[in-house]
């Protein structure tokens, strides 16, 4: 099954990434700026209009402080 940027596991990723760059009280242009890239890609990926490869997955979790397994798990739970 191909899971399109539009599927709600994946915007329920987004969601979560941006809960943890929040908590890590990061605005979008520092996170952007600790991941050399831009704050309208970064912008774009929270938006679900680009997708997060694995690796930038890994360095989004680290830069915010965030353990991605942990990040993943969250992804994971049931909806409430």
């Amino acid at each position: 099954m191909v899971i399109s940027l539009h599927h709600n596991r994946y915007a329920k990723l987004r969601s979560v990434l941006k809960e943890v760059r929040t908590s890590a009280g990061l605005t979008q242009v520092q996170l952007a700026k600790l991941l050399h890239m831009e704050q309208s890609n970064l912008s774009k990926i929270e938006r679900g209009e680009r997708y997060l490869d694995t690796l930038l997955f890994v360095e989004y979790c680290r830069a915010c402080g965030a353990i991605p397994a942990e990040v993943i798990a969250k992804v994971d739970e049931p909806a409430s």
